[in-house]
């Protein structure tokens, strides 16, 4: 006997899948089907986001317990056709009538997946969907609104002045939000205060076999800081690479900056930046627990989970301030720095490589915050009761 059944909704998911809100997706559908309930992930055959090439073969598939149905992409994303598209509506130029044309080519199109919510409504109690930039969720919550529960990965970017992104804020029975930061920005954009709402995120797990000397050795690595996650300008990345460089020639030493992550963007050919590309999970939190600092430049980010994993690995963290939800993790903890400028990055940097007995309060103050907030059996219990809300 399970409790009910839910459907989750996203673009992307699988094995493979590794980015922040499908990862974020795939790990909540896990947890509550160890909880009991019957969970079922709607989703397309893609896995790049970047063509929305079908990749996946079956139509269905169990993965770690949970029931996968996956339908076609119509067409590949035509990055010529859609940056033409996107740069018109950057430019204030796109009419509403065109905005369905925006997300069609924004993707992944998938008709047969919008068919399948729309049939299945009354089969489920709950529709969960992840992220609120794509076609799957922008076309699908409108089919089962009065059973839908959003988790918009929201932050402060131009997409948000759509007209029907806030018919969709506007449409859910419930949300289940990052962070407050998040709430915060959703109720000053749209007339969305009097819908349910619990806080959420994602729950941190770190291996219990991690060892930053085994890291340091096996990539020849002394005193380094590092960076994880996709290496792009959207992350910032470029303004990273600067400060650094800028740093080492002010203050002259040993310290390196390692990079974990795909590469989108040119990296500089120096010595003091070292890049790993894709690395393995021991090698992620190895690198992070070996590390002097985490150093996450990106200015949007709606809850950052390598920054979470940083602190639960008790390794300090510096992050951009104009992000809000970035900032708050620091506030929030009291555990970590943020930055404004060069000059704030350089002194935090300092701080953390010198000020030994005080970064150790800090690094406490981040593991106590991670542990009060991000612990999987306090966010499925929120998940939970928002699903009963909705079904009730």
């Amino acid at each position: 006997m399970t409790k009910g059944k839910v459907c989750f909704v996203t673009q992307r998911y699988g094995l493979e899948v590794n980015g922040g809100a499908e990862l974020q997706c795939r790990l909540f559908a896990e947890h509550l089907c160890e909880a009991g309930w019957s969970v079922t992930v709607a989703t397309t055959k893609a896995i790049d986001y970047i063509s929305w090439k079908n990749e996946y073969t079956k139509d269905e598939e169990e993965i770690n317990g949970v029931t996968v149905r996956r339908f076609p992409v119509v067409k590949e994303r035509n990055l010529e056709t859609f940056h033409l598209l996107n740069a018109k509506f950057l430019e204030g130029q796109l009419q509403e009538s065109e905005e369905k044309k925006w997300f069609e080519e924004q993707g992944p199109f998938s008709p047969k997946l919008i068919q399948y919510i729309k049939d299945e409504k009354n089969n489920y109690d709950a529709f969960v969907f992840f992220t609120y930039l794509y076609y799957p969720t922008v076309m699908g919550l409108e089919e089962v609104k009065d059973k839908a529960i959003l988790v918009p990965e929201a932050h402060d970017e131009p997409f948000m002045k759509f007209h029907c992104v806030k018919k969709l804020f506007e449409s859910p029975k419930a949300f289940f939000l990052n962070t407050e930061e998040e709430r915060d920005l959703i109720w000053e954009r749209f007339e969305t205060k009097d819908i349910p709402y619990e806080i959420g995120g994602i729950g941190i797990d770190v291996p219990k076999d991690i060892d930053g000397e085994r890291f340091k050795k096996k990539y020849d690595l002394d005193q380094y800081v590092v960076y994880v996650g996709r290496i792009d300008e959207g992350k910032n990345c470029n303004e990273l690479f600067d400060y650094f460089l800028e740093y080492k020639y002010r203050n002259p030493s040993c310290l390196k900056l390692v990079l974990m992550g795909k590469n989108v963007i040119p990296v500089p050919d120096v010595d003091d930046i070292v890049n790993l590309g894709f690395v393995s999970e021991e090698d992620k939190y190895d690198g992070m627990a070996g590390a002097n600092a985490l150093i996450l430049p990106s200015k949007f980010e709606s809850l950052s989970m390598v920054v979470l994993e940083s602190m639960a690995v008790e390794t300090p963290v510096i992050v951009n301030g104009e992000c809000e939800v970035l900032k708050g993790h620091c506030i929030k903890s009291n555990g970590a720095f943020y930055y404004n400028d060069y000059f704030q990055f350089e002194g935090e940097l300092n701080f953390l490589l010198k000020k030994k007995d005080d970064v150790a309060e800090m690094i406490q103050n981040a593991m106590e915050y991670v542990d009060r907030n991000y612990r999987w059996e306090i966010l499925v219990d929120k998940l939970e009761r928002l699903i009963v809300k909705v079904r009730s």
